[in-house]
């Protein structure tokens, strides 16, 4: 944990200052189109622009201290607030497509680790190399394209719910979970309905790495001393590849779980943005337009948060899995 501050501290330097080098004023653009030099002026003391970026970091900083990230200038509430509301809807779309990754990759790549050469190893080859050199905008239109403009399976691509159902009761943002507690089955699944797409995108974006890792892990296992003793003593086949190989091929697979989520959450940008999901990714790309600091500001810190609490995660699932990885005595 204390290895993380310094990278938050980065984080919170860097994101500073690069908002202040993106090309656009806000105080142009919320000045409006038609406003004089007066007005612009104006506009950007009442922001704080006027001051030099060393007092602006400062203040920032500041009320970064006090638990205040900032006030959107696009919609004029709480950076957090904005966040806190549209945060379920990015995670419930990451952890879905996550989910889905590992269901299919890993054992994908057990397969193909154990059977070299065959159909199998090639196929995890071929959805390796799409999920690679696929970006996730063009899968999620093509996509699009065949389920719901072709095929007419998939409902409208716009949010996380069709207009004809009403969003179940807030309870933890998530609306699957949500829609559970409110025990309403027909917006349960216009739920799922809705997420098919975006998580099938997500997805197959996840599922190149971790099906490479767990195939190459796999194949430094099963030829290693443990397991051939392991074969030698007699054992079958399924507890030396799933107790032996497999849990010892487990712990790069689940550092490489842990990365993956990272990318998924820069991914979903894009992904939101093609399937007009209301998450921080849409929030960020909106605020970047309006060259809003204090809601890029606070998109990228609350991505560094995560992938700090992710990571952090992973070393305690690690630990737990092979003791060996656990703290120097």
């Amino acid at each position: 944990m204390l290895q993380a501050v310094p990278s938050i501290l980065g984080v919170i330097i860097i994101s500073f200052v690069l908002t202040r080098a993106l090309p656009g004023d806000p105080a142009v653009y919320f000045a409006g189109a038609m406003a004089d030099k007066e007005s612009i002026e104006q506009v950007r003391q009442a922001l704080g622009l006027d001051r030099s970026w060393i007092e602006q970091f400062f203040i920032y900083v500041g009320n970064l201290v006090q638990g205040d990230w900032g006030q959107s200038l696009k919609t004029g509430q709480p950076v957090t607030e904005e966040l806190l509301k549209r945060l379920p809807a990015s995670l419930e779309l990451t952890i879905i497509g996550l989910g889905l990754a590992v269901l299919a990759a890993v054992p994908l790549g057990i397969l193909a680790a154990t059977n070299p050469g065959s159909w199998v190893d090639h196929i995890c080859r071929l959805l390796v190399t799409a999920g690679v050199s696929l970006p996730t905008f063009f899968t999620g239109l093509f996509l699009i394209y065949i389920f719901y403009y072709l095929l007419g399976w998939s409902p409208s691509p716009l949010g996380r719910l069709d207009i004809f159902y009403l969003s179940p009761s807030h309870v933890t943002g998530f609306y699957i979970i949500d829609s559970v507690i409110a025990g309403d089955l027909e917006i349960f699944l216009g739920v799922l309905a809705q997420l098919v797409l975006p998580t099938i995108t997500l997805g197959l974006f996840a599922l190149a790495p971790i099906a490479r890792m767990t195939r190459g892990a796999m194949l430094g296992a099963l030829s290693s001393d443990y397991v051939r003793t392991a074969r030698a003593s007699g054992l079958s086949k399924s507890m030396v590849l799933l107790t032996y190989a497999f849990r010892n091929a487990s712990l790069p697979v689940l550092t490489t779980l842990g990365m993956v989520f990272s990318f998924l959450l820069g991914a979903n940008v894009l992904v939101e943005k093609v399937f007009s999901w209301p998450g921080i990714g849409s929030f960020a790309i909106e605020a970047l337009i309006a060259s809003d600091y204090a809601a890029v500001q606070g998109f990228v810190l609350s991505m560094a948060l995560l992938f700090v609490t992710v990571n952090l995660t992973i070393d305690v699932i690690l630990a737990i899995t092979d003791p060996r990885v656990g703290l120097e005595e």
